[in-house]
């Protein structure tokens, strides 16, 4: 990773929140990372989950659901959620409306984190400075060069960083990965991945006093603090550019995700999104109608090509993903195009694929299942192989930095010639300071630290 890109966050936001040797510190409060612990067979791992609103639930029923796993704590600011929560684990976990409580305890082998997006970053570096494993929600940043400092703090603490893109544990979708890349198609030149999902509007919610037993300001966290509303709260903060990434951030990652995998790509070379707020007089800032390309450079002088279309109102539904008219299911998935044929799979009561070969479009390998992406998880908390992660943090941070350069371009209203290398859009300081979160900055005292 470049130095220069740290010295260009410095040079920009001039918020530089320090941590140093063995120890990690925040808000005054101080601890020392956890030895590693080596599990016997019937040892069980102890979980953290933060965030119980609405993901936070899943994370729950997946852990119950793994042998020798223990949901040891719970965390959410608001403590409505968190008692109903509290009701629905077995066993007795400990309960904290502030995470930095949380990190404290050293029984904990691994946080589990299903807050809003503008935390997933900042809770997951804290937890590797704290020596626990993590498991971040997708996408594990709220811009690019948090993401960049995740990687570095996995790598630095050596921790089990598992991104929440569960695609990549499903059988049937790494068999149809495997398929694009060993050639059954010919050469794959062009990705398409879709979202599009019927999604009303949000209306107009008035500034009001802070619900009883929500802690507010722990909610907003590095975000600015704003006067409270609905929409800036559970769910609706999706659609809120200081805390969300509209849904090509909160859906759309996942076939961004796979459609990069799918190309055998990493980082663009050129981001280009279009679109626009079509339909709806409300709150929302994001797009809920979004067009993007991303173009890779490759040896040889050759390109591949990926585009992703976000989609929330009347629709079709496209090569078979989603089975209703005018989109009274979702459709949602990838389609991949060689020299050839095709392959087109999605979400439909678990995942799917299909594909068609040769120019007569006949029927090629199809398959169905589904995974278990916490599973594979604490396998890796237990082996420490970080190789057998199915979504290590690395891959995660390539695939969230598509999705912020596409909603860069989409602010900046031009496309964005991209350095792989330095992690720095060419020649374009303004769209740097966006990627760095310039346009919000960081709230005192949760800031992303410069050095991990």
């Amino acid at each position: 990773m470049s130095s220069e890109s740290d010295v260009t966050r410095r040079d920009f936001l001039k918020t530089a929140a320090k941590t140093t040797g063995a120890a990690g510190a925040f808000s005054g409060l101080t601890f020392l990372p956890r030895p590693d612990r080596v599990f016997g067979a019937n040892d069980r791992v102890r979980v953290a989950v933060c965030g119980l609103h609405g993901r936070g639930k899943d994370h729950l029923d997946g852990f119950a659901r793994v042998p020798n796993v223990e949901v040891a704590a719970l965390c959410d600011v608001d403590e409505t959620v968190l008692a109903k929560r509290r009701g629905e684990v077995r066993g007795n976990p400990r309960t904290f409306v502030d995470v930095r409580r949380l990190l404290e305890d050293t029984t904990i082998d691994a946080i589990s984190i299903a807050t809003p997006n503008h935390w997933h970053a900042l809770i997951a570096i804290w937890a590797c400075q704290a020596g626990k494993d993590v498991y971040v929600e997708k996408p594990c940043s709220h811009n690019l060069w948090e993401g960049r400092q995740l990687v570095r703090a996995a790598q630095k603490y050596r921790r089990m960083v598992q991104h929440g893109t569960q695609s990549r544990s499903i059988r049937a979708q790494i068999e149809a990965i495997d398929q694009l890349h060993k050639g059954t198609f010919g050469e794959i030149y062009l990705a398409r991945g879709v979202c599009f999902k019927r999604r009303d509007t949000i209306g107009r919610t008035p500034i009001e006093s802070v619900p009883r037993g929500v802690d507010y300001d722990l909610w907003t966290g590095p975000a600015p603090l704003k006067p409270f509303t609905r929409n800036r709260f559970h769910y609706n903060w999706h659609w809120i550019w200081e805390t969300g990434n509209g849904d090509l951030g909160n859906q759309g990652v996942h076939q961004v995700d796979v459609a990069r995998w799918g190309l055998g790509v990493r980082f663009p070379n050129r981001v280009s999104a279009v679109g626009g707020h079509f339909m709806f007089d409300d709150d929302q800032e994001t797009p809920n109608t979004l067009a993007c390309t991303f173009e890779f450079d490759q040896p040889g002088g050759r390109r591949k090509l990926m585009e992703f279309e976000v989609r929330h109102w009347i629709t079709n539904n496209e090569a078979g993903l989603g089975r209703g008219l005018f989109n009274r299911h979702n459709a949602i998935g990838n389609i991949f195009y060689g020299s050839n044929g095709y392959l087109a799979g999605g979400n439909e009561d678990g995942f799917s694929y299909e594909s068609w070969v040769g120019s007569d479009e006949r029927a090629g390998p199809r398959g169905k299942s589904d995974g278990d992406h916490f599973a594979n998880f604490i396998d890796c908390v237990r082996s420490r192989k970080a190789e057998s992660l199915n979504a290590p943090i690395e891959e995660g941070h390539i695939s969230c930095a598509l999705v912020h350069l596409a909603n860069a371009s989409y602010r900046l209203g031009r496309a964005l010639r991209f350095d792989p290398e330095t992690e720095q859009v060419v020649g374009d300081e303004e769209a740097n300071r966006l990627l760095a979160d310039g346009d919000r900055g960081y709230r005192p005292p949760f800031q992303v630290p410069d050095e991990v």
